[in-house]
């Protein structure tokens, strides 16, 4: 079929009163970035709602992008017609002609007359439209509840659109709405999602991972790239940086304490992301911490880790299933990405019994034996990396000049 225009909704946050406004305009600009792709594509708005005429353009691979903005709750393709009876009627009827209805299907018509000088009040109108569709489509049967097909007329000066379906979209908060958060990046499954979460609230994120050459591959990187990547495809842009812990894991193995190396890397993690967040002006710490999934996630070793940073560490996935953040995974397009055999700094380094009920002071001690702890940190900030994913980015090294010596 071919449409006229789209109709994208607001979500929640048109609740906000004051905000409103500021959210909206965010929305506006985030939308006006993917039409840039689509030069003969225009915007027009209205309170609560944006429509774009496509002129020509394809609808539905402007709503596969439309669809991932933060902030549009659904979207429906529009046709449009005259606001004359007569138009509205022959429309409907090639409307549905298109939609090449095989069986039997319960129908409804829901008009709403935005414009008050037509004649026609929409109660009216839903009998008007819809009795001669009934009689020229025999397969559709009235049923005012839970109607199948439901045909949506809204009645405007300028014109009617004509509409059926309602596209889900991501919905939440527009990007960047609520400040931004420094995202422990993984290559596993759960921190895409906890990054995904929270820029859904309108958090900006930028991730930060770490790698450990030789002891992690360059596929590894390129793994944790591609994730990154999807991620900006809900933001337009996401900066990941990359930081060099070979030295500060290293030194952690030597001291005797395997059972605590998890916590100990953890801890300087988040001194480094801490240091990191100061740099790029970001307020929060973001983890994909699942309570009780692994050793260092359990409350004990979560208390211990997280004293080391006056941030505040937002944990959006603490009290979900494995099996719920895996449905976000796929729902996402991170999962598959995620389960590729290339092991992260964390999964290499994991002792046979890690603490789950580290002490604090023990901890600190051991720190403290390392002389030049805090100089290591510094130089792995110091000599970390940042690139800024767009979803057009070649990850392939020999794409954008990354190569092995990044390690």
């Amino acid at each position: 079929m071919n449409y006229d225009m789209l109709l994208l909704r607001f979500g929640e946050f048109t609740l906000k009163g004051k905000n409103r406004n500021r959210f909206e305009k965010t929305v506006l600009t985030h939308v006006r970035s993917v039409l840039s792709s689509y030069p003969a594509a225009q915007i027009q708005k209205e309170y609560g709602r944006l429509y774009v005429a496509l002129n020509g353009e394809n609808a539905s691979q402007l709503i596969e992008e439309l669809k991932k903005i933060f902030g549009i709750i659904s979207i429906s393709p529009v046709v449009v017609c005259p606001s004359q009876l007569d138009k509205i009627v022959e429309t409907s009827t090639s409307f549905l002609e298109n939609l090449d209805l095989q069986k039997e299907t319960t129908f409804k018509v829901t008009a709403r007359r935005v414009w008050k000088a037509f004649p026609h009040p929409s109660q009216e109108m839903n009998h008007l439209v819809g009795s001669p569709l009934l009689k020229k489509f025999t397969m559709l049967k009235v049923s005012m509840k839970d109607p199948e097909l439901q045909l949506r007329v809204e009645i405007r000066e300028q014109g009617t659109y004509i509409y059926c379906e309602v596209i889900p979209a991501v919905g939440g908060f527009p990007r960047g709405s609520n400040g931004k958060g420094m995202l422990l990046l993984s290559g596993g499954i759960d921190s895409p999602v906890a990054g995904f979460t929270s820029m859904r609230r309108g958090l900006e994120v930028e991730c930060v991972h770490f790698y450990s050459y030789p002891f992690t591959s360059l596929k590894a990187k390129e793994k944790v790239m591609e994730l990154a990547k999807v991620l900006s495809g809900y933001a337009g842009e996401v900066k990941l940086h990359l930081v060099p812990f070979t030295e500060i894991q290293t030194s952690f193995t030597g001291l005797g304490q395997d059972n605590l190396i998890i916590t100990l890397m953890r801890r300087s993690m988040l001194r480094i992301a801490t240091m990191l967040a100061e740099r790029e002006g970001a307020l929060a710490i973001v983890t994909g911490d699942s309570l009780g999934q692994v050793a260092s996630q359990t409350l004990s070793s979560m208390n211990v880790i997280g004293r080391t940073t006056d941030l505040p560490i937002l944990r959006p996935l603490i009290m979900m299933d494995k099996s719920e953040i895996i449905d976000i995974a796929k729902r996402i397009g991170t999962y598959e990405l995620s389960i590729l055999p290339y092991e992260d700094c964390c999964t290499i380094f994991v002792p046979k019994s890690p603490a789950t009920n580290p002490n604090l002071r023990i901890v600190e001690s051991i720190e403290a034996s390392l002389a030049n702890l805090q100089t290591m940190l510094e130089e792995a900030v110091e000599r970390t990396e940042t690139v800024v994913l767009t979803p057009e980015s070649m990850i392939e090294a020999a794409e954008d000049g990354i190569d092995e010596e990044w390690f």
